[in-house]
C-alpha cells in the first residue's frame, strides 16, 4: 500500500511502499484512512522522543478519519463500513495513518457524524483532545482571565474557541495577522508576539496560563497570579512559585472526547482551518510543519 513514513534507521520522511497491515486483533480495528492530520509532534515519532511503537519501515502519523474494513474479536459499537476519526498512541500495528490503511485500537475511535467530511475529521483529534484536556485540568470557572501563547495556532485557535464558549476572558498571543481571526473566535485581547516585550503590554493576574508557543512558560509565568495554573504544552513548564501549579500537558487518546469535538465541528460551533493536500506531497508538508511554516493552518493528507 502506499504511505509516507521512515524506511528504518534513514530519518528521511519519505514515500514508500508498504506491506499490508495485519487482520485486526482482539479490540482493534483496521480502517481505510480518508485523510490524515500532520503535526509537529509527527517529528518526534522518528525515534527523536515520543515512543508510539512505531516498526519501521512505516507510515508515520498519529491522528486521521475514514472507514472501518475490519473489526477484530470483542469490538462493539462498530461495524464495517462506519467512518471514524481516532489519535492513536501507541500503534498496534506499528504504523501509523499515513497511509492507505491502518490498525488502531477501537476503544480510542469515535464515530464521525454526519456531515463531517473526512478532512475536517482528520484535522480535529490531536489538537481538539490536547486543548480540551488542557482546558479541563486548568479547571477556570466563567469569568476568570486565561492567556494562550500561540493563539493563532491549530491548538491555540481551539482551545480559544472552547475557553470563549465556557465564559472565559482569553487573552492570546500571534502575530498580528491572525488577530482579526482570534477576536472572530472569542479572544478578549490578541497581543503581537513578535514584540519582543509582549508580556509588558498585558495586563498581568492571569488565573491559567496555557503556553503553546516553545520557551514562553517563562515569559508566561510572572502574568500568573498568586495561587494560579500554568499547563506547558511545550514540555518546558518553570518550576512551581508563589503557589503557582505548573505542569507539562502530553495529550491522550479519548474516544468519549472526541466524539463531543467532533458533534460540535459538525454543528459549526467549533471551526477549523485544514488545508488537505495529497499523500503524495508528504515529504514536504511534513517539512512545512516542523519549520513552523503552515500559517496557522492544519494541514491534513488525503489519500487522492
Amino acid at each position: 500500500m502506499k504511505a509516507c513514513g521512515v524506511s528504518g534507521a534513514e530519518k528521511e520522511v519519505a514515500l514508500l511502499e508498504l506491506p499490508e497491515p495485519s487482520s485486526p486483533g482482539p479490540g482493534q480495528i483496521l480502517v481505510a484512512v480518508e485523510a490524515a492530520g500532520v503535526g509537529p509532534w509527527d517529528e518526534l515519532l522518528n525515534g527523536a522522543g515520543w515512543d508510539v511503537g512505531l516498526r519501521p519501515p512505516a507510515a508515520l502519523g498519529v491522528e486521521g478519519a475514514g472507514e472501518v474494513l475490519a473489526v477484530g474479536a470483542g469490538v462493539t459499537g462498530l461495524a464495517v463500513g462506519d467512518r471514524v476519526l481516532a489519535h492513536e498512541a501507541p500503534l498496534p500495528g506499528g504504523s501509523g495513518f499515513w497511509a492507505e490503511r491502518v490498525l488502531i485500537t477501537a476503544d480510542h475511535t469515535a464515530a464521525c457524524p454526519p456531515g463531517l467530511d473526512a478532512v475536517q475529521a482528520a484535522a480535529l483529534p490531536v489538537n481538539g483532545l490536547t486543548a480540551l484536556q488542557a482546558l479541563e485540568k486548568l479547571d477556570l470557572s466563567r469569568g476568570q482571565r486565561l492567556l494562550i501563547t500561540n493563539g493563532g495556532g491549530a491548538t491555540g485557535a481551539l482551545a480559544i474557541q472552547l475557553a470563549a464558549a465556557e465564559g472565559f476572558e482569553v487573552t492570546a498571543t500571534a502575530s498580528s495577522a491572525a488577530a482579526e481571526r482570534l477576536l472572530g473566535l472569542g479572544a478578549t485581547e490578541v497581543v503581537d508576539y513578535h514584540d519582543p516585550n509582549w508580556s509588558a503590554k498585558v495586563r498581568g493576574g492571569f488565573h491559567a496560563a496555557l503556553t503553546i508557543a516553545t520557551s514562553t512558560a517563562g515569559d508566561a509565568l510572572p502574568l500568573v497570579r498568586d495561587g494560579g495554573r500554568l499547563c506547558s504544552l511545550t514540555s518546558d513548564a518553570p518550576p512551581e512559585e508563589r503557589g503557582i501549579t505548573s505542569w507539562d500537558l502530553y495529550v491522550e487518546p479519548d474516544a468519549a472526547q472526541l466524539a463531543h469535538l467532533a458533534e460540535r465541528v459538525a454543528a459549526g460551533t467549533l471551526k477549523l482551518a485544514p488545508e488537505p493536500l495529497p499523500l503524495s506531497e508528504g515529504p514536504a508538508a511534513f517539512a512545512r510543519v516542523v519549520a513552523g511554516q503552515a500559517g496557522g493552518r492544519k494541514i491534513v493528507l488525503t489519500r487522492t
